[in-house]
């Protein structure tokens, strides 16, 4: 490796190969953290018909992790502040690996629940470590395409395993052994963690390394100050991943009673979403930066999005046309909305205003987990009634008319004399 001096400190900077290396092995930390969180998607059927488990049962395994969630959003910036990079990532990688063993290892709901759990406490934190590690890795060089590399292998993560009936037939005849697979699999989380825990302790000692910004921590009193094209942009997030997450907890199951695909097929089917967001969701987002109309592009991923669930509950049109269309809509407005806060809050708050969304958004998913489980089993959904499954799919085009109104509300503020730059297609940061 080729290292340079640096003047200040004396010290050498790492090279772009040791650069490299850190982000495949936090990105291999992050693929297996994807991997573990929806292994419970594939075996939703297998849970139904082999322990008996309702789809409230299900669906509360979604929610209990989106509660830990949120309690560990509140303080996980202060333990990574606290206690590095290093020992945090570490730390967080060993605790999902915990709580896919222990998800794995019994038929006890509540054992499962506790498993999840764990997984919520350890996952999250784990994502902004990782974010936070990179940023000191990377700040001022190509940090922005590093974010986005890790990114699409942790996305890798989510497409193995709804790819893994396919890959790993003969595990999927028992509900047990593909938590098992996700046990092994993930642990991509604890090597990436104690690779990278080495690598970072090298460094330290050898070269200079960035600094990352400071942890932006949830600030409570700043809750009521932000603007009202803010609140669209949350209340929308909201509204589109509690139509899209809790869907994709189903999505398996649903496919396989509704439309009769088999197991495979239908595992193919729902890992079109992340295949799509890593693809086409850096394009739009070129493209927004290129001619603006943000809030315009909100609008149209929200119309995309409003037929989809009735589409695949009423109609016989081939399923790739919705799944099609929710794939656009999936990449178009997160690639958009994250963005567009940044036109919306002064730099100093941004922080606090991803804090705020991101929780907001975590509870949302968290209730309508629960909600959809307990739609599907108020309805007797299953594959001798498959008819039960309508209550879910018109729970999620509310969402997604709900969506809809407010991108419009975004747009008509952002329009009017008050607006913010998001339409524009130059950076403007208020």
């Amino acid at each position: 490796m080729t290292l340079t001096s640096n003047a200040l400190g004396g010290k050498r900077q790492p090279s772009p190969m040791f650069r490299w290396l850190v982000l495949i092995f936090v990105s291999l930390a992050m693929f297996g953290n994807y991997y573990i969180y929806d292994s419970i998607a594939p075996i939703a059927d297998l849970l139904k018909t082999q322990l008996s488990f309702t789809d409230e049962n299900i669906g509360s395994l979604y929610s209990v992790y989106s509660i830990a969630a949120v309690l560990i959003l509140i303080f996980g910036g202060i333990i990574i502040d606290k206690y590095g990079t290093k020992i945090s990532i570490l730390v967080f990688s060993i605790i999902c690996s915990i709580a896919a063993l222990t998800t794995a290892i019994t038929d006890d709901l509540s054992i499962m629940l506790i498993g999840r759990f764990l997984l919520g406490i350890g996952s999250e934190p784990l994502i902004v470590a990782v974010t936070t590690a990179l940023a000191k890795w990377f700040k001022g060089r190509e940090l922005g395409f590093a974010l986005g590399i890790n990114l699409s292998i942790a996305r890798l993560g989510q497409i193995y395993a709804d790819w893994s009936p396919t890959v790993h037939g003969d595990l999927y005849s028992n509900w047990q052994d593909p938590l098992y697979l996700a046990v092994i699999v993930g642990l991509a989380t604890l090597v990436g963690g104690v690779v990278y825990f080495a690598m970072e302790g090298y460094a330290e000692r050898k070269f200079e390394l960035g600094k990352a910004e400071e942890t932006e921590k949830l600030v409570i009193g700043d809750l009521f100050k932000f603007n009202k094209s803010f609140w669209w942009i949350v209340l929308l997030c909201v509204t589109f991943y509690s139509a899209i997450f809790p869907f994709r907890s189903f999505a398996i199951k649903f496919y396989q009673h509704v439309h009769s695909i088999d197991l495979e097929f239908a595992g193919r089917f729902n890992s079109a979403l992340p295949i799509a967001s890593m693809i086409v969701a850096p394009l739009f987002g070129l493209l927004a930066d290129k001619i603006g109309k943000r809030s315009l592009m909100m609008m149209i991923g929200s119309v995309m999005l409003l037929p989809v669930y009735l589409l695949m509950m009423y109609t016989d049109v081939s399923l790739y046309i919705p799944i099609i269309m929710m794939g656009v809509s999936f990449s178009l407005i997160p690639a958009v909305m994250w963005p567009s806060v940044a036109y919306l809050v002064r730099e100093q708050r941004l922080g606090t205003a991803y804090s705020v969304m991101t929780l907001i958004q975590q509870v949302g998913v968290a209730g309508f987990n629960w909600f959809i489980g307990y739609a599907n089993d108020y309805g007797q959904a299953s594959a001798q009634n498959p008819q039960g499954y309508e209550y879910g799919m018109w729970i999620f085009s509310i969402l997604g008319i709900l969506g809809l109104f407010f991108a419009i509300m975004l747009r008509r503020s952002e329009m009017g004399p008050n607006g913010h730059g998001l339409e524009k297609p130059s950076p403007k940061t208020v």
